[in-house]
């Protein structure tokens, strides 16, 4: 679905893979529950390696879009939940510029401790809006 990034001339240039807001036409869309670094399995995919876990949380995220009808360039939406965000800021975004490489989605990344299993860290939810 066609989709407008947002930049405020107001605003610094974002500083990451994400933008000031998304708009989009009235769609359908396609809400995506927290998905950490579990495999199809349900084991954990690399353990103290965020490059890994967020490489297979996108690809986590990427199968339940595709289940709902909807792509990644769909998501207008994600909140990023990470449990040391000043040590993995820009491993998680040089992964998220593989699945996001243009028209970046609005984006919100907090910092927890812990997730739900202590191996786990780095949890994303996703929000996208398709025809």
């Amino acid at each position: 679905m066609p989709k407008t990034v947002l930049a405020s001339p107001t605003l610094s240039t974002p500083n990451g893979i994400m933008s000031h807001g998304v708009s989009s036409p009235a769609g359908k869309m396609v809400f995506v529950s927290g998905q950490v670094s579990r495999d199809a399995q349900g084991e954990i995919v690399g353990i103290g390696d965020i490059r890994a876990q967020t490489r297979q949380v996108l690809d986590n995220i990427k199968s339940v879009l595709t289940q709902g009808g909807a792509s990644m360039s769909d998501v207008v939406k994600v909140t990023v939940f990470v449990t040391d965000v000043a040590e993995h800021y820009s491993d998680i975004h040089e992964i998220r510029a593989e699945y996001f490489p243009n028209e970046y989605p609005a984006s919100t990344m907090v910092e927890v401790k812990p997730l739900v299993q202590p191996e786990l860290m780095i949890e994303i939810e996703a929000i996208a809006m398709v025809a």
